[in-house]
C-alpha cells in the first residue's frame, strides 16, 4: 500500500460522511483483495493495516477481543488514570450528553477500564465486545481509536471502513494518548466512539485537548505529593546533619540535604525499609514516610539501623491515627477508619493475612478479595513500605504497638467490621 500512486481521498468525513464512507469502503475492499484502489488510505491507516496484515490477522475472520474483568479494579488502581477520570469525563461531557457517543478510558495496553454513555450506544458497543475489561489493542481488534493511538503515539480519528475489521465499519472513534508528565511514557488512552453517522472532524481535537488537560492534572497531583513529602521530611533532614534525601514511592526526589541534586533515584523492587544498595548513592538506610521514603547514605561499617516503631492510636474512636518513630525522626498522620481496621487486624495477626482472610475480617465475606486488594493498594501507596504482601503483614523492620480506648466498646465507633466487633467483645 505504501508504494501506491493513487490519490488521497478527495473528501473528508466532515464534508459528506456518507459519500466518504462509500469511498473508504471501495478503498478497503480493493486493498484487502489486492486490487487497485480508487484512492489511497491515509498514511496513518495504511501503516496500521500493514502492521496487521504483517501479523497474519484476517480482516473478516478475527476472534472477539480478549475480555478479563477479574482484575479490573486492580488495573484501574495501578493505571495512574484514576485521579483524572472525573476531569476527563467533565471535559468530554458535551460530546456524549446527546447520547450518540460513548466515552472510554483504556490503560497503556489498550484494556478498557471505564466507559460511559447512553444505554442505546452502550448496547451497540456491547455487540462489538467494546466493554470494560476488553483488550482494544490493534492486535486484538485491528485499527481503532485506542489501539492505533497506542501504536502511533498520537491522537487519531478512525472512521467507518478505515477500521481493519469489517465488523467495525459502522463505527467511528477518536482517541488520544495520555502521557505520564514525569517520564513522557503513555499510560492510557481517552476515546470517544459512536455510530459512523455521528462523526465530526473536530472531535479528535477536543479529545486530544482533554488528554493534555489530564496530563496537566497529573503533573499537579505529583507536585502536591512532593510538596506534602517536603513538609514532613524537611525538619527531619535538618536534624540529621548527614547526606540524605526524601523521595516519593517511585524515587522522585522531594527534598535533599548534603547531596548533589537528583531528580530521581532507582529504588529497590522489594519496597521495604532497611539497609539497601541504591545507585548512584551506594549503601543507604531507608525509612518509611507518608507518601514516600527517607533515604540516608551510610556504609557497611555503621551499625544496623534501628527497628522503626509504629503506634496505631485508637484511643479516640472517631479519629484514629498512625505514628512512626524511626532512627532519624518521627511523624504522625490521621488515618481513615478502613485503614485503621486493616492495620488493627495486621497488628493482632503478626503471621499475616491473605486477601480472603482480610475480606472475612473486614466484610464477613471471603469473596470480596478485589475490594480488599484495591484498599490495600491505597494503604500501601499512602504509607510506603509499612505493609508487605503475600500475605499482608507488617515488615520485619517494623515493631507495632496498639493503643486501645479504656472502654473497648468505643473502639473505632463507626466500624462494622467483624474483626473490630470481636475486639470490642461483641459476638
Amino acid at each position: 500500500m505504501a508504494g501506491s500512486s493513487v490519490p488521497e481521498p478527495a473528501v473528508a468525513p466532515g464534508d459528506d460522511p456518507r459519500r466518504y464512507a462509500m469511498l473508504l469502503s471501495e478503498v478497503y475492499d480493493a486493498t484487502m483483495s489486492g486490487a487497485r484502489a480508487p484512492a489511497r488510505p491515509r498514511a496513518l491507516i495504511a501503516d496500521s493495516w500493514n502492521r496487521l496484515l504483517g501479523k497474519g490477522i484476517h480482516p473478516e475472520h478475527h476472534s472477539p477481543p480478549d475480555i478479563d474483568t477479574s482484575g479490573l479494579d486492580m488495573l484501574r488502581q495501578s493505571s495512574g488514570l484514576l485521579t483524572v477520570l472525573d476531569d476527563v469525563s467533565r471535559g468530554l461531557e458535551s460530546v456524549i450528553e446527546e447520547g450518540d457517543n460513548i466515552l472510554v478510558m483504556a490503560d497503556a495496553r489498550g484494556r478498557v477500564l471505564w466507559r460511559s454513555g447512553s444505554p442505546r450506544v452502550l448496547n451497540f458497543a456491547d455487540r462489538l465486545g467494546f466493554i470494560e475489561g476488553a483488550s482494544w489493542s490493534e492486535s486484538s481488534v485491528g485499527t481503532n481509536g485506542i489501539g492505533t493511538a497506542l501504536a502511533s503515539h498520537r491522537a487519531v480519528q478512525i472512521f467507518s471502513a478505515e477500521h481493519f475489521l469489517r465488523s467495525h465499519h459502522p463505527w467511528t472513534c477518536a482517541g488520544a494518548p495520555i502521557r505520564d508528565p514525569r517520564t513522557g511514557h503513555v499510560i492510557g488512552i481517552v476515546d470517544v466512539s459512536g455510530p459512523a453517522a455521528t462523526v465530526h472532524p473536530t472531535t479528535v481535537a477536543l479529545v486530544d485537548l482533554v488528554a493534555r488537560l489530564a496530563e496537566s492534572k497529573l503533573r499537579e497531583a505529583h507536585d502536591r505529593t512532593l510538596n506534602r513529602l517536603r513538609t514532613v521530611s524537611a525538619p527531619i533532614l535538618a536534624r540529621m546533619g548527614s547526606p540524605a534525601l526524601a523521595v516519593d514511592p517511585h524515587g522522585w526526589v522531594a527534598a535533599v540535604d548534603s547531596l548533589p541534586l537528583h531528580n530521581r533515584i532507582l529504588l529497590p523492587e522489594n519496597g521495604m525499609p532497611g539497609r539497601v544498595w541504591i545507585p548512584p548513592l551506594g549503601m543507604c538506610d531507608v525509612e518509611s514516610l507518608p507518601d514516600g521514603w527517607l533515604v540516608r547514605v551510610t556504609s557497611d561499617a555503621e551499625s544496623s539501623p534501628m527497628v522503626s516503631r509504629v503506634t496505631l492510636d485508637l484511643r479516640d474512636g472517631n479519629e484514629p491515627s498512625l505514628e512512626m518513630v524511626g532512627q532519624f525522626g518521627s511523624w504522625r498522620r490521621g488515618i481513615s477508619t478502613r485503614h485503621a481496621e486493616i492495620l488493627l487486624v495486621l497488628a493482632t495477626c503478626p503471621q499475616g493475612r491473605s486477601a480472603p482472610e482480610l475480606a472475612e475480617d473486614l466484610y464477613g465475606d471471603r469473596s470480596r478479595v478485589v475490594t480488599v486488594r484495591a484498599e490495600m493498594s491505597r494503604l500501601r501507596k499512602q504509607f510506603v513500605g509499612l505493609v508487605a504482601g503475600k500475605p499482608y503483614r507488617f515488615g520485619d523492620s517494623v515493631a507495632v504497638d496498639v493503643r486501645y480506648p479504656q472502654d473497648l466498646s468505643t473502639l473505632l465507633t463507626s466500624s462494622t467490621a467483624p474483626a473490630v466487633r470481636a475486639a470490642r467483645g461483641i459476638p
